[in-house]
């Protein structure tokens, strides 16, 4: 799996919930973008111990022609970051120890990394077709409904009008990249934020539907979007998500439509570590309860999605499953608790607070544009990762 982390997000940001889905035994690729997103990184010399900083850069939540030449920025620069991440992969899957490891690591723990790195040769399942999970929080959400998009058209659609479109990356035709995002790559998005994918520049990209709704795809049951409550009430975003997630009007009625939910109580920072770490800072800004239970409902939920797409993970134990805490006796792992059906039900309390919500659009001919918007695109749970930093 590859995680793109979100605003003021850092590669460490979200350790519970991809160290939970890694102890199901998927192997999880975090990078860290160098775009002005992280509250602070380094670049680290490659040959010596000096040390470049990327500060974080503070970019309006408003649309306009700025915001988005400036989010477009950041997105190339993502983007392009997630194809060197995918490249490593290849190389740590073909037994060949990358270079660029941290000069201040000693050498005895560069002999650890590169012993434990040498024990992924012909282990990590990328060269199949399909068979990366792609998944992100919030700005990495974004992230990762830009790459798939744009890696899938620019491979299979060729003749279509690509009026004003202005690529922010692209793959070689026949690359690597276009053979491993197929129909059947699934995408996981957590608390998707929709206004970067309203670029002028990438409006082409807006129009095309997600690949899996292809003919020969599985539809949209190999796309997953979890929203906190507060993402959930902000109206003009959630229509944005329910649009990225939609099969386009001409698509086979027989394909299964998208799972999207959201936890009650929950806040945009529920998705991170910060609800763990502060749970009643979290409970009193945010409002957001339960911040460890949210994060296994996440986890579960994204399980559940690799599994109905044949990509095979551990079953999940019968305490995250809530079945038996109170009884002592009950063995931890069930014999039959590899399917998680409960997870993804869109039945009302089959999972206590797990909130199923309707994929349709209020409005079918929902295309909007930042031109017209009526409605502020600035919703509070977007300004807290601010107010926290300040905070802090």
């Amino acid at each position: 799996m590859m995680f793109s982390h979100g605003l003021l997000g850092t590669r460490n940001a979200y350790s519970h919930l991809l160290g939970s889905v890694a102890s199901h035994g998927c192997v999880v690729f975090a990078p860290e973008h160098r775009d002005g997103s992280a509250p602070a990184t380094y670049i680290h010399g490659l040959e010596t111990k000096s040390h470049t900083p990327i500060d974080y850069m503070s970019v309006s939540h408003s649309p306009s022609p700025e915001t988005f030449d400036r989010r477009d920025e950041q997105l190339k620069q993502r983007l392009w970051e997630v194809t060197c991440i995918y490249d490593a992969m290849l190389k740590m899957d073909a037994g060949r120890v990358p270079r660029n490891l941290n000069k201040d690591t000693s050498h005895g723990e560069i002999d650890d990394i590169r012993s434990v790195m040498k024990q992924f040769h012909n282990q990590l399942n990328v060269q199949e077709p399909g068979a990366i999970s792609w998944a992100g929080h919030s700005f990495g959400a974004c992230t990762m409904v830009q790459i798939i998009k744009s890696v899938y058209w620019n491979e299979h659609d060729v003749t279509s009008q690509r009026k004003d479109y202005k690529p922010l990356w692209t793959a070689a035709p026949g690359s690597s990249l276009s053979r491993q995002i197929t129909e059947h790559s699934p995408v996981m998005l957590l608390d998707l934020w929709c206004l970067p994918l309203h670029s002028p520049s990438t409006r082409w990209l807006w129009q095309k539907s997600m690949p899996c709704y292809e003919p020969s795809g599985p539809g949209g049951k190999s796309l997953l979007a979890v929203l906190s409550q507060a993402f959930f009430k902000w109206r003009s975003n959630l229509e944005d998500t329910k649009r990225v997630l939609s099969a386009p009007l001409e698509s086979d009625p027989n394909q299964p439509g998208p799972r999207i939910y959201y936890p009650l109580q929950s806040a945009h920072l529920s998705q991170s570590d910060f609800g763990v770490l502060f749970p009643r800072f979290t409970k009193v800004v945010a409002k957001a309860e339960e911040p460890e239970r949210t994060l296994k409902l996440n986890v579960r939920a994204m399980l559940q999605v690799m599994r109905e797409n044949d990509i095979e993970v551990a079953p999940v134990s019968r305490v995250d499953l809530e079945e038996g805490q109170q009884d002592p006796e009950v063995k931890e792992h069930s014999a039959d608790s590899t399917e998680d059906w409960k997870i993804l039900s869109t039945k009302e309390s089959t999972v206590r607070g797990w909130v199923a919500v309707d994929p349709q659009m209020d409005r079918l001919d929902h295309v909007r544009s930042w031109e017209n918007e009526a409605e502020v695109s600035l919703a509070p749970e977007m300004s807290q990762g601010e107010e926290v930093r300040s905070a802090a």
